[in-house]
């Protein structure tokens, strides 16, 4: 069926699950901090403002959080059903590396989720901080040995090879391999800017709906603030990221700049747009600019940047799509830096909250750190083929010894069952949004205390907001 073989099948299979998989963790890392930041200003200010945000987005953050969780599953089980073969290899360091982020990262979160999320009027003020603290780190925490074992396959070290199985030899070598610190700060910036964007955007929708209050307002100032803080960022630690891949993965930055011979001593263009043929071995309807790949790429205007013929084609990653997934990341990550700065012209003429051109904007920027993070996603992944493990394991190699009529129907079962179930959730999750945040909805009825009632937060609480008793709310609500 359309030239597929069943390892095309279990590649579509796994990139299919990581791509709904990969957008509940990153909202996830950046809420996390958001909520941090939140009650820490709460607590610092006493400013309710603060406190209704935090009771809002946690419920969304919970949602999100159950989400996460259940997709991550279905990713580690897919390494033992699927690329058998790959953990034989590789799993004396990916296996560890992941025990690790269970061991530290996700005990510690599990360990603090339900005073955070259930203990407002249960706990003290500062020991429910420190609990919303605990689980932001915790992400981060998950976020750096899930970043370790992925940037490990990119640029392996640290061990050696010994009857076909890899041996780690060193462990700090294996974790701090040569892409995984700047891999480990995209990825987290990333996370920051996709959530300030969800949470710009949802302000931007109640904006625009004349739905005009201090916890509105309050969401886009934060949310704008920190785009135009960390998407200039996230540029300058894409150059570093960029200069690494050079050193360490050639073929990918080739791909990625559909470059596929140089001429001479001549610099190096920079191809804006065009289609790399992977067939014909030239990048058709090429719109250059001379120098200017030769200058990003190696901050010079002599030096030469690799190119895709120098390597043999069973090498070459698919430039066809590593070209455009890279010009959508940049692309949009360009248009998050203009909405940062617009948002500062407007904010400097008292208009950040009436600009309906602007309100539109962020409106439909909404999604667009998700999507830029997915297309970063693809760039990294399959710039790095046909290499599961860089320059040691090829990807026909890893797989598992399935049928194609197997992993046909677990393709389709897995589209099914994700997009019912996840669609679910995103739509509950749309509707908390839709709601917005309720002014004094998490106002204190009690200080708690011995022999008194306390009334924990309720994250899966009907987005209708009836008062009903807390014992038979979820009930009620599904």
């Amino acid at each position: 069926m359309f030239g597929l073989e069943a390892l095309d099948l279990a590649r579509i299979q796994f990139a299919f699950t990581i791509s709904f998989h990969i957008l509940f963790p990153a909202i996830t890392i950046g809420l996390a901090s958001y909520l941090a930041v939140l009650e820490g200003l709460w607590l610092k200010t006493h400013n309710d403002t603060y406190r209704d945000l935090y009771h809002f987005w946690s419920k969304i953050f919970a949602v999100n959080f159950g989400m996460g969780v259940v997709s991550g599953l279905v990713m580690a089980y897919q390494f033992g059903t699927n690329w058998s073969r790959f953990s034989d290899f590789a799993g004396s360091v990916t296996g560890p590396l992941l025990t690790y982020e269970v061991l530290t990262a996700f005990f510690l979160e599990a360990g603090f989720l339900g005073v955070m999320l259930f203990g407002w009027n249960k706990v003290g003020r500062g020991l429910h901080f420190f609990a919303t603290v605990m689980v932001a780190i915790g992400t981060l925490i998950s976020t750096f040995w899930i970043l370790a074992s992925n940037s490990w396959m990119q640029t392996p070290q640290g061990f050696e090879i010994v009857n076909g199985q890899v041996i780690p030899t060193d462990w700090l070598a294996v974790i701090f391999n040569p892409s995984f610190p700047y891999r480990l700060m995209h990825m987290a910036t990333a996370a920051f800017v996709a959530t300030a964007f969800f949470v710009g955007s949802s302000a931007a929708w109640h904006l625009l709906r004349g739905r005009d209050n201090p916890a509105i307002r309050k969401m886009l100032s934060m949310a704008m603030w920190m785009a135009l803080i960390v998407a200039p960022i996230q540029a300058v630690i894409g150059d570093f990221h960029g200069l690494n891949t050079l050193e360490h993965q050639p073929a990918k930055i080739a791909a990625i700049e559909g470059h596929w011979e140089n001429k001479g001593n001549e610099a190096t263009p920079l191809i804006l747009f065009g289609w790399p043929d992977m067939k014909e071995e030239k990048t058709r309807f090429a719109v250059e600019i001379p120098y200017l790949g030769s200058l990003i790429l190696t901050h010079s205007l002599d030096k030469q940047v690799p190119a895709l013929k120098e390597f043999p084609p069973e090498d070459r990653p698919n430039s066809t799509i590593v070209f455009w997934s890279f010009r959508i990341m940049v692309g949009l990550g360009m248009l998050m830096i203009f909405t940062g700065l617009w948002s500062l012209w407007l904010r400097k003429r008292d208009t950040l909250y009436s600009s309906r051109p602007f309100l539109y904007l962020a409106l439909w920027m909404g999604p667009s750190g998700l999507i830029a993070l997915l297309a970063g996603w693809f760039t990294t992944e399959i710039g790095r083929q046909p290499w599961v493990v860089y320059g040691l394991m090829r990807t026909a190699d890893a797989s598992s010894n399935h049928s194609f009529m197997q992993m046909s129907i677990t393709l389709i079962l897995f589209v099914v069952v994700y997009f019912a179930l996840f669609g679910a959730g995103l739509g509950y999750m749309m509707r908390l949004v839709r709601k917005g945040p309720k002014i004094d909805e998490g106002k204190e009825t009690n200080d708690g205390g011995p022999g008194r009632k306390r009334t924990p937060a309720r994250p899966f609480s009907a987005a209708d907001g009836d008062h009903i008793d807390a014992d038979h709310s979820l009930t009620k609500e599904i």
